[in-house]
C-alpha cells in the first residue's frame, strides 16, 4: 500500500458519498466533523458546488443549505469575485464551561457505553491495519502521534487524537470504519479537551500511539488492538471522572 493511499484514506471518507436518504444535517455533521479534525485545513478551498454535490451523492440544493449552516456555524467562510468559493475557518477552543455544558447532558452511563462502542472500533482498525498495511506505510500516523506531544492546548490535542483514530482506520483499509471514526469525533470528541489538557493524560496517550504504531508495524494484531482499545477507553474514564465531579 503507498503512503499517499494512507496519507488519503481519511480524506478519501471526508468526501466520499453520504448515505442517499441523506438530509442536510448528514452533510453538515461530515463536514464539520472534518474540519474540526483538521482533516480539511484552515484557510482550504473546498471543491466547487457542483463537484462537491457529485462527490457527496446529494443535489446541489441539499449541499448549499449544508454550506450555509457551516457558514452560520463559523466552519466556513465565502469569498466572491475570481479566487472565490467556500474556505475552511478552524474553529478556536470551545470555552471550558460550555463543554462542561455540554458534557452534562451525557450520562455516565451513556459515556460508557459510547467508550465501549469507540474502543471496540479503533480495535478492529488496529488488528485489521496490522493484517493490511506495510510497515513503510505508517508515516502519517506517526507524524500525527509526534504532533500530540508537541502540540499547545488542548483544543489542538483534541484534534490530534481523533485525527489519530481515523486515520487509523484509514490504515485498515476500511471507509466504513474511517466514516464511523468521524461520526464519533463529531458527537464527542470536543469533550476530550476537558482531559487532553493534563500533561499527564497526554503522555499516557502518546506512549499508547507509539506502542500501537510498532505493533501495527510488526504485524502483532493481538497486542495492536489491545492497545488501540486502551488509547480509547483510558481518556474516556477519565472524562466519566470529569461527568461526575459536576
Amino acid at each position: 500500500m503507498r503512503q499517499d493511499q494512507i496519507d488519503g484514506g481519511a480524506r478519501r471518507a471526508v468526501f466520499s458519498p453520504v448515505d442517499n436518504r441523506a438530509r442536510v444535517d448528514t452533510v453538515v455533521r461530515r463536514l464539520g466533523d472534518a474540519i474540526e479534525l483538521g482533516l480539511l485545513a484552515d484557510g482550504e478551498q473546498l471543491p466547487g458546488e457542483s463537484e462537491l454535490a457529485g462527490q457527496l451523492g446529494v443535489s446541489t440544493v441539499t449541499l448549499r443549505e449544508a454550506l450555509m449552516a457551516l457558514r452560520q456555524q463559523g466552519l466556513l467562510i465565502t469569498r466572491r469575485g475570481r479566487g472565490g468559493g467556500s474556505f475552511v475557518s478552524l474553529p478556536e477552543l470551545p470555552a471550558e464551561e460550555r463543554l462542561r455544558t455540554r458534557l452534562h447532558g451525557w450520562s455516565t452511563e451513556e459515556l460508557r457505553d459510547l467508550g465501549d462502542h469507540w474502543a471496540a472500533l479503533s480495535g478492529a482498525a488496529a488488528r485489521l491495519a496490522a493484517q493490511r498495511t506495510e510497515p513503510e506505510d505508517l508515516s502519517q500516523l506517526r507524524r500525527t502521534a509526534a504532533e500530540l506531544i508537541r502540540a499547545e492546548g488542548a483544543a489542538a490535542c483534541s484534534r490530534l487524537y481523533g485525527r489519530f483514530h481515523v486515520e487509523l482506520a484509514a490504515a485498515a483499509q476500511s471507509a466504513r470504519l474511517t466514516r464511523e471514526q468521524l461520526a464519533l469525533q463529531g458527537e464527542v470528541g470536543a469533550l476530550l479537551c476537558l482531559v487532553l489538557a493534563d500533561d499527564s493524560c497526554r503522555e499516557e496517550v502518546a506512549d499508547r500511539q507509539r506502542g500501537l504504531i510498532s505493533a501495527v508495524q510488526d504485524g502483532d494484531h493481538a497486542t495492536a488492538g489491545t492497545l488501540a482499545e486502551r488509547c480509547v477507553r483510558e481518556p474516556v474514564a477519565r472524562l466519566v471522572a470529569v461527568r461526575l465531579a459536576l
